[in-house]
Parts: structure tokens; sequence; C-alpha cells
């Protein structure tokens, strides 16, 4: 969906473009070093897409359901400096959730968190790194573009005591409507809505993209450590406090304003290639 070639060939064909002609797998690895960490996002054609019921083909890259786990397979080349980046990461999800949340009054715009929590084993031999920790799965799906309805969003995803979690995502549409999401996920993964904290603003990117979450009234967020800047997007840690709790957060903050302009689009070959063939 942040493929600017799709966006090219929507603009070239009246707004009509083939989705599997512009499907890419993005693996982005940190380090706890500045400076060390790895991106890939190298988009394919439909020739190189492969669908089963079970798993999915992205070139030389590969998930799957593997019993209980989510297993992918990922052989890569990075940009923008080239190297390889090759290994496996395994998703046992401790919960599987079956609902689906509108973002848009229409409900042409779904998220979906199919693993609130689960349990990843990650394991590379290119760079050789491995860990254990928590994960967690979900999906986004639409009947539109996302700038068509969408002028931003920030989305955050923390882990909780006893195997809970907490999901915050806010959105502002293009009317100028806004909608907010405040969900609590058990260890079974059943959400339990609870009232949306008041907003609480970060640091700007370094690209000028707003960040802004909630915390819990009396409250401030700490911000850790910028993991991606782009132009329209912008990926972060931080420590906050939510129901009561202090928790650390996965935090995303995306522009669909800056997406739609030609200056950005024309950016992101240098961090999106696409495959000659």
């Amino acid at each position: 969906m942040f493929s600017p070639y799709y966006a090219w060939a929507r603009g070239r064909n009246g707004g009509a473009a083939a989705a599997l002609e512009h499907c890419a797998i993005n693996v982005a690895l940190y380090s706890s070093a500045r400076g060390e960490g790895r991106w890939a996002m190298t988009e394919r054609g439909r020739a190189s897409v492969h669908c089963e019921a079970t798993a999915l083909s992205i070139g030389p890259s590969r998930m799957r359901w593997d019993g209980d786990a989510l297993v992918v397979d990922i052989d890569e080349v990075t940009v923008p400096m080239p190297s390889r980046l090759r290994g496996r990461v395994r998703l046992h999800p401790q919960s599987l959730a079956d609902r689906s949340f509108a973002l848009d009054a229409a409900g042409l715009h779904r998220w979906r968190p199919i693993a609130p929590r689960a349990r990843v084993e990650v394991e590379f031999d290119k760079p050789a790194v491995h860990w254990k920790g928590t994960g967690y799965m979900d999906t986004n799906a639409g009947a539109r573009p996302l700038g068509a309805d969408f002028a931003h969003w920030s989305w955050s995803r923390g882990a909780r005591s006893q195997g809970r979690c907490a999901v915050l995502y806010d959105v502002t549409r293009r009317d100028g409507s806004t909608a907010a999401l405040a969900l609590d996920f058990d260890a079974n993964g059943e959400a339990t809505a609870f009232d949306a904290p008041p907003p609480a603003a970060l640091s700007r990117s370094g690209w000028g993209v707003d960040r802004i979450t909630r915390c819990d009234a009396g409250t401030l967020p700490v911000l850790r450590r910028g993991f991606e800047n782009a132009p329209f997007y912008a990926r972060s840690l931080l420590d906050t406090t939510l129901l009561g709790e202090r928790m650390t957060c996965m935090h995303e903050s995306l522009s669909l304003e800056r997406f739609d302009t030609a200056w950005c689009r024309a950016m992101l070959p240098f961090r999106m290639p696409r495959a000659l063939r």
C-alpha cells in the first residue's frame, strides 16, 4: 500500500492497477548499536508471487503456517547499501483473534489483530544474530487507497503483565473526523475496549512527522528511540502508562498527506527498489 510504483500505475490507469503486480516483503532488522540495522523491501511483479491456502511466496522469501506457528523464511538484499539479509522468524501465537475493526464509517478499511501477543524466535545467518522474545501480528485491508480516506494515523502496542497487551489506534480522516480505538487484550486474545486516555504529544520526527500517543491522565510518555524516520512515516519505541501500568510500546505515525505528494513518492525507490523480473 506504500508502493510508489503502484500509485504511479493507478495514476496512469484511471485509478485501477493490479495489486499482485506490486508485492514486497519488508524486513527491518534493528541493532542496539545505532547505524547497524538492516532494511530490505524489494517490490516484485505477479510472476514472482505465489499464493497458497497456508503459504505466500514473494521472490525468494516465503511465509507459511507450520502447525500452530507462522514461519517466515527471509532471503533479501538490503538497501541502500547492498548486503544479504537471510534468516528465519518463527511466530507462535499465544492466541488468535478473529475480530476485525473498522477504521472508517463505511467499513472500507479494516484492521485485525491476528495474534495480539506471541512468542517469537529469530535466527539469522546473514547477519549472524538470534534471539527470542514476545511479538505481535496484525493485518490491514482496504477497498480504497489509504490516502483517499485518511490524512494521518498513529498506532501503538505494548505488552502488559499476565499475558495481556494494550493497543491504541488513532485516525484522522480526510473529512476532518477522528476515531480512536483503545483495546485491552487478555491472554486468550479477547479484546475489551476501554476509554481512550488523553492524547499526549511526542517530539516530531526528523522529517517533521507528528508523533502523538495517549497515556493515563497525570503521566507523560517518554520517547526512548526512533527506529524509522521517513518523509511520511516514523516508527519509535516509547515508555508510557496505560490502565495504570507502565509499559514499553512500539509506536507508529503515518502521514498520508505526505505520502500523496509527488516529491515524497519520488524518494521512495531509494528504500523500495523494484526487481526487474
